[in-house]
């Protein structure tokens, strides 16, 4: 009975903890001027993700490591299925990860989507409604429009800015 217990209050700690995370991240499109619209849709793709703090639940559905950290952004988990050049806010096709200092577990801290660039030559793609979304052409690495949403972790310099000063 003490474990049933004791789950049943992990489950409620974590439930509390991930409806702060939501409310923090939803304030913080607010505080920027993000149009309804696109808050609305943060919002999807917020609810869509949160299952993705599990990495092995990111794992079942198909995202795998590509072994690839990059200071800034974190471990990045792609769904190879996803790259189709279409746009799909809850869907992203690489879930990124950082460390929890002093811990040996990786927190979902933000979504990327990517589109290759012949998929949407000499432009970046349609994404969230409104002009917030600032899309990074990758030509000389991988070839794709970039796309990085922190909506897990709070980015002092903007939910689009490309890079988290607070991702080691």
């Amino acid at each position: 009975m003490t474990g049933t217990v004791r789950k049943g209050a992990t489950c409620v700690l974590a439930a509390v903890a991930l409806s702060a995370l939501m409310s923090t991240a939803l304030a913080q499109g607010k505080r920027q001027g993000l149009p309804p619209e696109m808050q609305q849709e943060l919002g999807a793709a917020r609810s869509a993700t949160a299952k993705y703090h599990d990495v092995a639940q990111a794992e079942a559905d198909g995202y795998v490591s590509i072994d690839l950290y990059e200071p800034g952004e974190g471990h990045h988990w792609v769904k190879p299925s996803l790259i189709d050049g279409t746009f799909d806010a809850t869907q992203p096709e690489i879930l990124l990860y950082a460390g929890v200092p002093g811990e040996s577990r990786l927190q979902l801290v933000a979504v990327e989507y990517i589109v290759p660039l012949p998929l949407s030559p000499g432009a970046p793609p349609a994404g969230f409604t409104g002009a917030a979304d600032t899309w990074r052409e990758d030509s000389e690495t991988f070839g794709m429009w970039e796309l990085t949403v922190w909506i897990w972790e709070h980015n002092p310099n903007g939910l689009f800015v490309h890079k988290n000063p607070r991702v080691p």
